[in-house]
């Protein structure tokens, strides 16, 4: 059997087929380096060069790509697998159903036990100009939870909230845990977040992106927020 011709329209998905030891055809620009035979962006792949590339299978997710553009694959007579992936547990079962789809035998993913909630809360700014942040709904808010810890919009309708600093700040959050994406927060950044809260900075892939890094993601994450406590 050949080795399957995968086109990654992910990135954590190509991180994780890596770490597989399989190796995209194809990938978005917007994936891990190396950058051997790039199909556009994650939003506006390249149909016409997803198909030169004869894939066995296009790897996509319901959240980061469009379904017009599965579609437009699909109806190159290509065969698509759409993952969906909104907690730390859909990430184990998700994985596997691209490692079966594949034909591949892989270790199997080993969760961290969760912590049990701390009635600590959190803001998780992922944008600013506007400030958005995430519902409970979403991958990162499960991480933070199997952390034991909420976050402060976890009742918000949208998955990803367009919030005011004024009204974060009314919350009373315990503190910011502030990711370096998909907004590149940083050190010039800690004034104005510590207006909220104190603020923890961390690895925004390990915080936001789900694959076969989420179990030593959630481990160091857990070594980062472990001194941190409801005030």
């Amino acid at each position: 059997m050949h080795a399957p011709r995968v086109v990654s329209l992910v990135p954590s998905v190509t991180e994780s087929l890596r770490s597989w030891g399989v190796e995209p055809v194809g990938v978005t620009r917007f994936c891990p380096p190396p950058h051997d035979h790039t199909v556009g962006g994650t939003k506006n792949p390249d149909v016409d060069a997803i198909a030169a590339l004869a894939p066995d299978l296009v790897v996509m997710n319901t959240e980061e790509n469009r379904v017009e553009d599965a579609d437009a694959i699909a109806a190159r007579g290509l065969s698509v697998l759409a993952l969906a992936v909104d907690t730390v547990a859909d990430a184990v079962s998700e994985l596997q159903r691209l490692a079966d789809a594949l034909g591949l035998a892989v270790p199997a993913i080993e969760l961290p036990p969760p912590v049990p909630p701390r009635g600590l809360v959190a803001f998780l700014p992922i944008w600013r100009r506007p400030w958005m942040t995430v519902s409970g709904g979403t991958y990162g808010a499960s991480v933070l939870g199997h952390l034991g810890i909420e976050t402060a919009y976890a009742d918000a309708p949208d998955r990803y909230p367009t919030v005011e600093l004024d009204d974060v700040i009314a919350r009373r959050p315990d503190l910011v845990v502030t990711p370096s994406e998909p907004y590149p927060f940083g050190e010039r950044h800690r004034a104005e977040l510590e207006l909220v809260a104190p603020v923890v900075f961390v690895d925004g892939e390990d915080l936001l992106w789900w694959g076969t890094r989420t179990p030593a993601a959630i481990t160091r994450l857990a070594g980062q927020l472990a001194g941190y406590a409801a005030s």
